[in-house]
């Protein structure tokens, strides 16, 4: 992610043991909630509308590896002849559509890897299902759906490749009738919304903590939260504060492309211009921070995103081009 070399230390637990989040920790809040076929068949179930009762007829397919620019597929199994392909997403993405074409070649590539496509005999594969649970705090539509080929520099009617991602918003007041059909959903978000609540008015670490202590009592996650709390809370610490710093990453992003775009603008005449500007500056400052990112300085990438005088001084350092 945005800062795989960065530990965060939190208090002792209960326990007496330290808990630390590596920033290249692999796991998620969402993926430990519905590890299992029990709670993805509840999940399926309630975003499909069907009533399958035996998990052993749910066969998970996640791919250990399937990891695409530091991103991780989230969960993927297949039940009924279909492969269902969900993500769960703190941050919009338009880009999920692409995303989902290379999870999802690459488990066909392992689900047909005893078949021959050279063969005379046509070679079924499951229907694919592409699902985001979106539960960011900037706004979005209650469902939305996501397309290839808005994706695609040059548009047609009938593209000949698509490719269409549901994006379900999760968060409160938005699907409530689908997490009242999945408990597990409906206790997740219940869980998210109080740490990032608590997170407003005391440090992170403790939020998270009052918020893991009033759930168990509440019957809110109870077996996850009490068989894995101390992993629990360090990827809800790792999620809460990565989350903070993407946002803060595109902040910067849009300020520094402003500010190259109205300069070629300017110059252009054009308003095209001012894109071009726009998509420069971003390339620019996502050099800068990769850089920082590398040599451990996260001060100075955070007072680069407010101080212009600063950031120019590390684009010399480093010798980036503007």
């Amino acid at each position: 992610m945005l800062l795989q070399r960065k530990k965060l230390n939190m208090d002792e637990d209960r326990a007496g043991t330290t808990v630390t989040a590596m920033r290249n920790h692999k796991d998620s809040l969402f993926r430990m909630v519905f590890n299992s076929r029990e709670s993805l068949l509840s999940l399926c179930n309630a975003i499909n509308g069907t009533q399958y009762t035996d998990p052993r007829n749910l066969k998970v397919v996640t791919l250990s590896n399937a990891i695409y620019m530091n991103f991780k597929n989230d969960s993927a199994f297949v039940i009924d002849l279909f492969l269902n392909l969900y993500e769960h997403q703190s941050t919009f993405n338009p880009n999920m559509p692409f995303r989902d074409l290379i999870y999802v070649t690459r488990e066909y590539e392992k689900l047909i890897r005893h078949d021959s496509l050279y063969a005379s005999r046509l070679v079924k594969i499951p229907t694919p299902r592409f699902v985001v649970f979106y539960n960011g705090v900037a706004e979005q539509k209650e469902r939305l759906i996501l397309k290839l080929s808005d994706s695609f520099e040059k548009q047609m009617e009938e593209p000949e490749l698509e490719l269409k991602v549901t994006m379900l918003n999760i968060n409160s007041g938005k699907n409530e009738e689908l997490k009242k059909q999945c408990k597990l959903l409906h206790d997740y978000m219940i869980y998210v919304e109080r740490v990032r609540e608590y997170a407003k008015e005391m440090e992170l670490s403790e939020a998270v903590e009052r918020t893991v202590n009033e759930c168990i009592k509440e019957g809110i996650l109870v077996e996850l939260l009490t068989k894995c709390r101390t992993e629990a809370i360090a990827v809800s610490i790792f999620e809460y504060d990565e989350e903070k710093e993407l946002e803060l990453y595109r902040r910067a992003e849009r300020a520094v492309g402003e500010e190259n775009g109205y300069k070629v603008g300017l110059e252009d005449g054009e308003e095209r211009g001012i894109e071009k500007g726009i998509e420069k500056g971003e390339t620019l400052f996502a050099q800068l921070a990769d850089r920082l990112f590398k040599d451990d300085r996260d001060e100075d990438f955070r007072k680069a995103v407010k101080d212009k005088t600063f950031r120019d001084k590390l684009y010399q350092e480093y010798k980036i081009q503007k």
